[in-house]
């Protein structure tokens, strides 16, 4: 299974840090041989789901995209992240149920946090009422009941992080652990 493909599923607040994982995950990975794509929500919008909005409907339409993407593919043999908020819990459980090998991985970080980082400036704009139904703040957020992994961005370095999502993805079977050098 070690070299099967698999979906890593990072889903969080605007702002919880699920690009900046992806890309240093993307990038380790492909040190190790693997074909990697990076699916990440603001991208996909762009390209792919150009054109839908932000009701619960547009939203869920998106991910569905998404997941249909990531299932082709994750059956291809690739290792695919998908970086994008994915608020509602059921739509997330459509893509698990589609994709099969699945992992999510929840970037938890408090609002406040996402708040003070606002890479995007997206909270500012919220605040100054030029964004309406903002995930988190004027719309809902549904956290994964069950998820494979909780990384805490405000708790932990990223290099921290990372190494967890490695482990993880050791112990799930989906990477073979590192060969560890200098040992006698």
């Amino acid at each position: 299974m070690a070299n099967a493909g698999f979906t890593i599923w990072f889903t969080g607040l605007s702002g919880a840090g699920k690009s900046t994982l992806s890309e240093i995950i993307e990038q380790r990975l492909r040190a190790r041989g693997r074909n990697v794509e990076i699916l990440d929500g603001d991208v996909v919008r762009t390209h792919l789901s150009k054109g839908l909005g932000f009701s619960k409907e547009d939203r869920d339409t998106n991910i569905k995209r998404i997941a249909f993407v990531c299932g082709l593919l994750t059956r291809n043999g690739v290792v695919c992240i998908s970086a994008a908020i994915a608020p509602y819990r059921e739509a997330r459980e459509w893509a698990r149920q589609e994709i099969g090998n699945f992992v999510e991985v929840y970037v938890k970080c408090p609002i406040e946090v996402c708040r003070q980082r606002d890479v995007k400036g997206l909270y500012k704009l919220v605040d100054e009422g030029k964004i309406k139904n903002f995930t988190g703040v004027d719309d809902p957020y549904e956290e994964p009941d069950h998820p494979e992994l909780v990384i805490e961005t405000d708790k932990e370095t990223i290099e921290e992080s990372v190494s967890r999502i490695f482990a993880k993805l050791e112990e799930l079977g989906y990477l073979e652990p590192e060969a560890i050098t200098g040992r006698a």
